[in-house]
């Protein structure tokens, strides 16, 4: 995943597609996706306003705020952190198991470190049994498309 996201790529991405799922179960892929199939697309049609080719974006504490950064995540061995750049400094590690049909609060002030992710249960009624078991559930809104 960390190969895909952030080595492989030059500059960023302008949308993750379904080939981070190419090697998902194919009922979880049609779940997520309704059986569509996109690529990701890179941004690579960028001209910035000297000329310059491009570069990747760098995010420190002290550009976050300038370049209007709200959210951070950080790939770990055991799992994703989700920093909410607006409140915190670190945050939650949602793991690398976390079934990714979970719905999450999209709310910065959730995603404290002191507490566990603020997941919820989608309001579908049952999970296909092909899901792992959630986690207790916390109420809030879902969670935003990922973008880098």
């Amino acid at each position: 995943m960390s190969r895909h996201l952030i080595d492989d790529v030059a500059v960023g991405w302008d949308e993750l597609g379904t080939d981070l799922l190419d090697d998902a179960p194919p009922a979880l892929v049609t779940a997520l996706t309704g059986g569509e199939h996109w690529p990701s697309r890179t941004l690579d049609h960028l001209i910035t306003p000297d000329g310059s080719p491009p570069v990747r974006m760098s995010v420190t504490d002290t550009t976050a705020d300038e370049q209007d950064v709200q959210w951070g995540y950080v790939l770990h061995k055991e799992g994703v952190e989700v920093i909410s750049l607006l409140h915190e400094d670190i945050g939650p590690i949602v793991s690398w198991s976390t079934d990714p049909r979970t719905a999450f609060n999209d709310h910065p002030a959730a995603w404290s470190v002191l507490d566990s992710p603020p997941a919820m249960r989608a309001s579908r009624g049952r999970q296909p049994q092909s899901a792992p078991a959630a986690a207790p559930a916390k109420a809030g809104a879902p969670r935003p498309a990922a973008r880098r």
